[in-house]
């Protein structure tokens, strides 16, 4: 046999076994899309998945993020503590596809805020939008994703404050992002940040599930800023009475509140034995003030349920 036909028979044979690998690898994917339960990974490397994907990259890029929400969603809804796959299927996910914002956007939203909301792994959500600012110069959104993270969840204020600062100067970027960076080093840790930042977390988004949980957080910001006030008032006519108020018509009667105090429902909050309370805390998921004492919250009874 001539080695022209010998090499034309070994590559043709080589190209079927590599057909027929895909196949089975794309096959095997596509049961890990569909298994939703599933919390074991059997390809773990990035640079493997690509190298076998021979070509398929969007297509698998599209199957491993349907795959990461899917993960996400079901241990979310168990209460889940650890989220061990979580990062293993973004980091999949985009090294075949760099360009899938989404993947960055909800995945650091995903990974950063702790138990029972997220994985509780900020540093992992800072790793992941890195690389997506080193893919996507241009992507504004990353910059504020990153900055958020290092706000809220790592209170690293001066690198926040970077991160506002070097989105701000992208064509198009929103123009709060300015405003971010300047007021960072003034207001960093306070509620007038927060505010601002939930604030612009809302307008900037289109997705329902981010506006709703930045409303929440404004919603739990308000009370919180209430419940402090009100105490305030609480204590003040302790120190000059030696009593507690009997509730709050009598802090109104010594000029301590100008009015019946009522939460982001429309509900007057409760005095009882000088503690203010909300009347229904289970409509505040991210209040840390204002609970009655031996509150239990909605996620945690859901979770000793699942755990009897």
């Amino acid at each position: 046999m001539k080695p022209a036909k010998r090499r034309t028979l070994f590559t043709s044979a080589l190209l079927v076994v590599c057909l027929a690998a895909s196949v089975m690898f794309l096959r095997r994917v596509d049961q890990l899309r569909t298994n939703a339960t599933l919390d074991v990974l059997y390809i773990t490397s990035p640079k493997m998945v690509k190298r076998l994907s021979l070509g398929y990259d969007g297509l698998l890029a599209d199957i491993y993020w349907t795959r990461a929400v899917q993960y996400f969603g079901s241990r979310h809804s168990e209460h889940a503590r650890s989220y061990q796959s979580l990062y293993p299927l973004l980091e999949i996910t985009t090294t075949l596809d760099p360009k899938l914002l989404v993947a960055y956007q909800f995945g650091a939203n995903f990974l950063s805020p702790p138990p029972p909301h997220g994985a509780g792994v900020p540093e992992k959500a800072v790793q992941l939008v890195q690389y997506g600012i080193e893919k996507n110069p241009t992507a504004w959104k990353l910059y504020y994703d990153l900055g958020f993270i290092y706000y809220m969840e790592l209170k690293e204020y001066e690198k926040a404050a970077e991160a506002f600062q070097k989105g701000s100067t992208i064509e198009g970027a929103h123009p709060f992002m300015k405003v971010l960076a300047a007021q960072m080093a003034q207001h960093a840790g306070d509620a007038q940040m927060a505010r601002a930042i939930w604030t612009t977390t809302y307008e900037t988004s289109q997705d329902k599930q981010i506006r709703a949980n930045a409303i929440a957080h404004l919603r739990a910001l308000k009370v919180e800023e209430d419940v402090t006030r009100i105490q305030d008032a609480v204590t003040a006519y302790g120190r000059s009475t030696g009593n507690l108020p009997a509730g709050m018509h009598t802090l109104i009667a010594a000029g301590l509140l100008p009015g019946i105090p009522i939460d982001p429902d429309g509900q007057p909050y409760k005095l009882t034995r000088g503690r203010v309370e909300l009347a229904n805390p289970d409509d505040f998921p991210f209040v840390t003030k204002g609970l009655p004492l031996g509150y239990v919250p909605p996620e945690r009874k859901n979770l000793d349920k699942l755990v009897q």
